[in-house]
């Protein structure tokens, strides 16, 4: 059974930092290229970062780009998030996902991510 777990999110001011961690089990974590999404209130989920396995080539949002890092330890199965210089704007649930996909640096849809984590909520305050 795959499982992926999202955990670091919490509340924090703006121009302040988080990391998030997504530990993953029941898969093959070096067949996965893994993904961050997050969703706000009433907006769609939307994509925010994504990391291969065997390069560790990494592809972001244009919102999020130079202050948000991806990066993953495979001998951990852990995916990471860094987030630096946060604004309000970045608060939201946010999702790990994992993309059977590994060969190809850029897919950014939901549908291309078969396994979701639960989310973990991440509320910058102004």
């Amino acid at each position: 059974q795959v499982q992926l777990v999202e955990s670091g999110g919490g509340l924090v001011q703006a121009g302040g930092s988080l990391r998030l961690s997504c530990a993953a089990s029941g898969l093959t974590f070096s067949s996965y290229a893994m993904g961050w999404f997050r969703q706000a209130p009433g907006k769609e989920r939307e994509f925010v970062a994504r990391i291969t396995w065997s390069l560790r080539r990494t592809y972001y949002a244009d919102s999020v780009k130079g202050r948000f890092t991806i990066s993953r330890d495979n001998a951990k199965n852990t995916v990471y998030l860094q987030m630096n210089s946060l604004k309000p704007e970045d608060t939201a649930v946010y999702y790990c996902a994992g993309d059977r996909v590994n060969n190809i640096d850029v897919r950014w849809r939901l549908s291309d991510y078969g396994y979701w984590g639960q989310g973990t909520q991440v509320t910058v305050s102004s």
